[in-house]
């Protein structure tokens, strides 16, 4: 669509790139890299806060058809969010502390789903930190020095942890349009793809052990945030 036309010039449309979260999830896997997924929410004195992370690592789940996917076997009330529509968050809680952050992919009913494992936090790195410290203050862990940057959303519960994720975010809907408006709680999830594609490895998935041959890892090569180990795998 045309902006409108001043002093005889006319104004070219501004193309921002969309994410296609009806694909499966090995498909937007490496698309997610490079994108920015942002949190707003009111906090405990009302202000809002906002939290971005731009992804450097994630991995594929998909549903019905992968044994280390929550959707294998069938929809639980767990995992029911898997079987909705694309473009919704689905947490879960791992280990009875971390609350571990995925995009619902595929359409209704086939429940892939990608894993954030990592990334940079490029907004509210106070509140993210703040997050982060908290949380281990709940937990009786001593306090120890300030997180180094690369570590505030290194791995999946310390992204979920930085961004500010709950249970009861599971089944938010995740906006990428310009002017999402919050839910009722003041809640905002969304997602601002990279300008271009990021240049990205594949290996095997971490912390599995069925279907764990897949190679539905990826991760941006050399980025500091990226946790775990084999990041070196195979170029795409």
């Amino acid at each position: 669509m045309l902006q409108g036309c001043r002093s005889g010039r006319i104004d070219t449309p501004i193309l921002v790139p969309v994410i296609d979260l009806r694909l499966p999830a090995v498909d937007v896997a490496p698309q997610l890299l490079g994108a920015v997924i942002r949190h707003t929410a009111v906090l405990a004195d009302g202000t809002r806060g906002e939290v971005g992370i731009r992804l450097t690592e994630v991995e594929a789940y998909m549903g019905l058809d992968d044994p280390a996917s929550h959707a294998f076997g069938g929809p639980t009330p767990r995992s029911a969010v898997m079987f909705g529509p694309p473009g919704h968050i689905y947490v879960y809680l791992s280990y009875g502390i971390h609350r571990c952050m995925n995009i619902v992919c595929s359409p209704d009913g086939q429940a892939s789903a990608v894993l954030l494992r990592a990334g940079e936090v490029v907004i509210g790195k106070d509140l993210a930190r703040a997050r982060r410290s908290a949380r281990a203050a709940a937990r009786g862990l001593p306090a120890a020095r300030p997180l180094p940057a690369r570590r505030l959303a290194s791995g999946p519960g310390n992204l979920g942890q930085a961004l500010g994720a709950e249970l009861t975010d599971s089944g938010a809907p995740l906006s990428q349009a310009a002017g999402a408006s919050p839910a009722p709680d003041g809640s905002l999830w969304t997602l601002e793809a990279p300008a271009s594609p990021a240049d990205h490895v594949t290996s095997t998935r971490i912390g599995i052990s069925r279907n764990a041959e897949k190679p539905w890892r990826f991760a941006i090569p050399g980025d500091p945030t990226v946790s775990g180990h084999n990041t070196t795998g195979n170029h795409a």
